[in-house]
């Protein structure tokens, strides 16, 4: 399997320990807004809050095409050879700053969430006009829109799609991403508790830290390794 794979994956996972707040309000809103019929089988609200993580997902996934083919696109034109190397340096030099601020390292790393403002403060109105949920299909719409609500490791996976070189990599790096979030906002208020003790927990934030910063730089190296095979390669008489 990719490593930048799995890295979006751990990220996604490990995104809960600081934004669990955030998506449990919000799936807070989504539940509340449905009438007890619902809220009371377990099976049926299921159907609600899984149809929300779908939409969310999806977003993740659209926004990460769009940007893996605006980055192909840029880099063709800005440096056709080292076009690879560079997308893979920016992305695992992001990579790096992730794994820095899940590690308590680098807080102001958070700032990057300040990029999609603009657009969330045109979305978060349609948002709103969808409460009360009234069916999945509804709630899908109500995760397609939340998708973009302004989140400094949702945005730094997309820049880092956007590095990935085409569209179909970024799309697959979201959606990796996007599953990795699944385990925490699908359980929230099962695991909430547990998931809060372990965000707690220094050596965890440190350990998961240092591995993605340990992915990020062998990713690098396979990468920049790769393009050197492949030039020696080509000068062979």
């Amino acid at each position: 399997m990719d490593i930048t794979l799995v890295s979006a994956f751990i990220v996604g996972l490990f995104s809960s320990l600081h934004c669990l707040g955030m998506c449990g309000g919000i799936i807070g809103a989504l539940t509340f807004s449905l009438p007890p019929s619902i809220r009371e089988h377990r099976w049926q609200l299921l159907r609600y809050i899984f149809a929300y993580n779908f939409g969310r997902i999806t977003s993740y996934t659209a926004a990460g095409a769009l940007l893996g083919w605006l980055g192909d696109s840029l880099f063709n034109i800005l440096s056709p050879d080292a076009g690879h190397l560079i997308l893979q340096g920016i992305a695992s030099a992001i990579m790096v700053g992730i794994g820095l601020y899940l590690a308590d390292w680098f807080p102001r790393f958070a700032m990057v969430e300040h990029l999609g403002k603009p657009l969330w403060s045109r979305l978060q109105p349609w948002g709103q006009k969808l409460i009360p949920v009234r069916s999945p299909w509804h709630a899908w719409l109500f995760g397609l829109i939340w998708g973009w609500l302004p989140c400094g490791l949702v945005y730094s996976a997309l820049i880092i799609s956007g590095t990935s070189g085409n569209a179909g990599y970024g799309a697959l790096f979201m959606l990796s991403f996007g599953l990795g979030t699944l385990p925490s906002v699908m359980t929230a208020g099962i695991l909430t508790g547990w998931i809060a003790r372990l965000s707690r927990l220094t050596q965890v934030k440190i350990g998961v830290g240092l591995l993605l910063i340990v992915l990020a730089i062998i990713s690098f190296y396979l990468t920049w390794a790769h393009g050197h095979q492949h030039v020696a390669v080509g000068n062979l008489p």
